[in-house]
């Protein structure tokens, strides 16, 4: 540990956040109201249609079967850098780094893909209401502020605002699933079609899982906070577990609730017509003007609540590179008071205003271009970093199989390096469906996401020339 990280007073919180916590940040993280509002009418119209339901099972359960190495390596790994640490102790040190700086890019990304769409919405919001047209960046600009306040303070303060945050938003589309039931669904009446193999293998699956993954993403958090976790061997694969089980019945269930709202013969139509009202009008008609305008608010509370977690991600991806001597030494130093990663949150921070007032000088649409470019770039990073971690596990338990089974260290992260890959060919052969844009720019963020990879390997074999002591350290365990 540098001279920094082991100054009295640094280091993160120990035994800080359970069960219930590291799960609130997870599924934050997937803002699971903005997912289905936002997400679900593309996978609609684009993909397979009333299938979308039955995506969202398939994607869960490929995750879930991810999970399975990826928990038992949390038991002998705990690290903030989290894919980072898997990565370079399965696959080795240079690859590590390289995934880590592929996880810290792809994270900002989405970050600042939420920011913009959480000011499109304000604005978008109040111009529909009041006539007033308040720039999308003020909004931006002000969450960013109070993200930074609740980011610097102890993990605790997050995990207890998340939490609240994000009963709120599962509980109103829960009660507007209920609804759907109680009401005995649309003209057709309620069926189990929507989950049949005719209709999810049906043509457009390949189309509906690129939207499904990309509102999966963040499940996978859980072992960044293994450090400043409680019993981290025992709660972390509980909680991934439980994070990806929760996600996926909530929504399957409510994408299955709104297929039969409008009826199995008309969901596909009316995704196409208006996806912005496909939830909308339907909790208009079933719970009324003062649930929906709810909603409304909820669903931009789910974008901050899904901002503060990815804040916290990236904060701890950045200390963990600086604690071990990759990236600036300051950003492994921890604030004394709340233990938490103080210099790498005023980094985070600076990137997301340098990034939010740059947009804003060049006039980008927040929507168009931010939103759905930075997606669509966070969704190939991402999805590459878990194809390393697969396979790292594999190399990882090859070594010492310790306590596993075959399933854990063999067959289960085999299983996911092949659907994770067929899944990732998806997407880059789907940019421009994902992204809304035919941009030569957007073809090449592949390439991107190899540069930044292939630039993470290069610090490796730097730091392994001018300090092997450091390198050797890299990935480590940490107590």
């Amino acid at each position: 540990m540098n001279e920094l990280s082991s100054r009295p007073g640094d280091g993160l919180s120990k035994n800080a956040v359970g069960l219930p916590q590291i799960v609130f940040f997870v599924v934050a993280a997937a803002a699971p109201l903005t997912a289905m509002v936002g997400a679900t009418p593309a996978a609609f119209s684009l993909g397979n249609g009333v299938g979308v339901p039955g995506a969202f099972v398939l994607a869960g359960v490929m995750y879930l079967i991810f999970s399975i190495g990826y928990a038992a390596m949390s038991r002998h790994i705990s690290n903030a850098g989290a894919f980072y640490a898997y990565i370079a102790n399965g696959l080795g040190r240079p690859l590590g780094v390289g995934g880590a700086f592929i996880a810290i890019a792809a994270y900002n990304a989405v970050q600042i893909a939420i920011y913009s769409m959480f000011g499109f919405f304000l604005n978008n919001g109040i111009l529909q209401h009041y006539g007033i047209d308040v720039p999308w960046w003020t909004f931006v600009l002000a969450c960013i502020a109070i993200v930074h306040f609740c980011g610097a303070r102890h993990i605790e303060f997050s995990g207890r605002l998340l939490g609240m945050l994000m009963i709120g938003e599962i509980a109103i589309v829960t009660l507007l699933d209920v609804a759907i039931v109680v009401k005995g669904g649309g003209p057709g009446g309620l069926s189990a079609v929507p989950f049949s193999p005719a209709a999810v293998f049906s043509p457009g699956l390949g189309t509906a899982l690129v939207f499904v993954l990309g509102s999966y993403m963040g499940f996978e958090a859980t072992a960044i906070f293994s450090e400043e976790a409680r019993d981290a061997k025992v709660t972390i694969p509980r909680a991934t577990y439980l994070a990806v089980v929760l996600i996926m019945v909530f929504y399957a269930f409510s994408a299955w609730a709104i297929v039969e709202a409008w009826g199995e013969h008309q969901i596909v139509a009316q995704a196409t017509k208006d996806p912005a009202n496909l939830w909308f009008a339907v909790s208009n008609r079933l719970l009324g003007s003062v649930a929906t305008d709810v909603m409304n608010v909820l669903l931009v509370t789910s974008l901050f609540a899904a901002i503060l977690s990815f804040h916290n991600t990236i904060t701890r991806y950045f200390y963990a590179m600086g604690r071990e001597g990759v990236l600036w030494g300051k950003l492994g130093h921890t604030c004394p008071t709340y233990h938490c990663p103080d210099v790498a949150g005023k980094v985070q921070t600076a990137i997301a205003l340098v990034t939010v007032c740059g947009s804003a000088l060049l006039h980008l649409d927040p929507f168009a271009i931010l939103f759905s470019w930075m997606s669509a770039l966070a969704t190939i990073g991402i999805i590459a970093v878990q194809i390393l971690v697969a396979a790292s596990v594999i190399a990882f338990f090859a070594r010492d199989s310790r306590d596993t089974t075959l399933v854990h260290r063999l067959i289960a992260p085999l299983l996911s390096v092949v659907a994770l890959g067929a899944c990732l060919v998806l997407v880059i052969r789907n940019l421009s469906v994902l992204s809304g844009s035919d941009s030569r720019l957007v073809s090449l963020f592949p390439y991107v996401v190899l540069a930044i990879g292939t630039a993470g390997v290069w610090a490796a074999l730097r730091l392994r020339r001018k300090d092997p002591a450091l390198y050797r350290g890299l990935g480590r365990a940490v107590q």
